[in-house]
């Protein structure tokens, strides 16, 4: 599986450089190799388009409460929903989308059932809101080749999405 992470504050022009960027290194990757994101609006959403397109099987990752999907933030519900429509399975993991914490967790385990990552990354470090560089610090410890995607014209809008600001979780980091 190739899982993706990476910075939730794209500007919109960055989206489809990503988005494309995406695709490109997915229909690089070798053959039956698929994809693995955590549901949100932005990235995950990206990720989601480009595996489709690249003709890579997807799986998202939902939250869970026991064995039963948690709720999502509002804001992340459609982008979900599109991305369970593109989904060729669906993994439920325990973690509170609310809980920044549970979040980074969570995120620790897609990377660590990946085979690859792929960081839609700056290069800064990590600020507090963004664990984008904690978690291709992660990657690396434990031996999973991390590519960094940055293509150019991307760019952050330099302000954490409003969740974030108030310490709680958005979307993929």
């Amino acid at each position: 599986m190739i899982a993706v992470v990476g910075h939730t504050d794209l500007t919109e022009g960055a989206q489809e450089a990503v988005r494309e960027a995406l695709r490109t290194r997915l229909e690089r990757a070798p053959q039956g190799m698929g994809a693995l994101v955590r549901a949100g609006r932005g990235l995950p959403q990206a990720y989601g388009r480009a595996a489709r397109e690249a003709g890579r099987p997807l799986t998202v990752v939902l939250p869970a409460e026991g064995t039963v999907p948690a709720p999502l933030p509002a804001a992340d519900r459609a982008a979900a929903g599109e991305l369970l429509l593109l989904a060729e399975q669906v993994r439920l993991l325990p973690y509170d989308p609310a809980d920044r914490d549970t979040v980074v967790a969570a995120d620790e385990r897609l990377v660590g059932a990946a085979g690859t990552l792929l960081a839609v990354w700056d290069g800064s470090p990590t600020d507090g809101t963004d664990a984008t560089a904690h978690l291709v610090a992660y990657a690396r410890a434990r031996s999973v080749p991390v590519e960094v995607v940055w293509p150019a014209g991307a760019a952050r809008t330099g302000r954490a999405p409003r969740a974030a600001r108030r310490g709680r979780p958005v979307g993929t980091r």
